[in-house]
């Protein structure tokens, strides 16, 4: 088996509970703020609303067709259009309040502090994300994975965001380590496991959910535990 010596996990939804953060966040602003007083049938269909807007969001700017302000700026007008009030008041602060909770949560997936543990004493770890710099380094810190992690490479700061292979080679360049020594573990098809392909990197793709793709990943783990398998 080849040896590696340099492990780059996405964050959301690979290492970090990106849903259950979220969710539980949503659910908070729905009470805190009376939104069914403005017309929102209930607290799912807020959810269902902002999952519905977001993801789009998302997918417009990975793909530079958006910027980061205007994606925050858009999110909850379009969520809230979304769940059928056009013309709703949003309240003032909603986005920032939203980012607040949101990245202050700790949730992570089952076992990450039993692998990271076990991983840490004999390989260097990193973090590349298409997350924003503020909002990832809360996320890191409520969750304290900020303990295990020589450096976070954000898009924000490189410029790039995978799939781009330039954002795999700065993480690669930034933490002395070679394509030869290097994995890139993560959960998204294309962000993840193309992007690191495409930059050389072997890839594990983290798939709890069983997901089909056309892509023949260097590794596939449904469960953190099974990296103990590979490394």
């Amino acid at each position: 088996m080849k040896t590696y010596q340099h492990l780059f996990f996405d964050l959301d939804h690979t290492l970090w509970d990106y849903d259950r953060n979220v969710q539980e966040s949503l659910s908070e602003l729905f009470v805190h703020y009376k939104l069914e007083k403005l017309g929102l049938l209930s607290c799912q269909h807020f959810i269902d609303s902002f999952y519905a807007v977001n993801y789009k969001l998302w997918e417009a700017y990975d793909k530079g067709e958006i910027l980061r302000d205007e994606l925050r700026a858009r999110r909850f007008p379009s969520i809230f259009a979304h769940a059928g009030l056009v013309d709703a008041i949003i309240p003032e602060g909603f986005e920032g309040d939203f980012m607040h909770r949101t990245s202050s949560k700790p949730h992570l997936f089952p076992h990450t502090m039993e692998v990271l543990n076990y991983l840490k004493p004999n390989y260097k770890l990193y973090v590349i994300t298409n997350g924003f710099d503020e909002s990832q380094a809360k996320k890191m810190n409520s969750s304290r994975l900020n303990e295990f992690f020589e450096l976070v490479i954000t898009s924000e700061t490189t410029g790039h965001k995978k799939p781009d292979p330039r954002i795999f080679h700065y993480a690669i360049d930034q933490a002395g380590a070679t394509i030869e020594n290097s994995l890139m573990i993560g959960d998204n098809p294309i962000s993840d496991v193309l992007g690191a392909y495409n930059a050389g990197l072997d890839q594990v793709f983290f798939n709890p959910t069983g997901k089909s793709i056309d892509l023949k990943p260097t590794y596939t783990i449904s469960h953190l535990r099974e990296l103990e398998d590979i490394l």
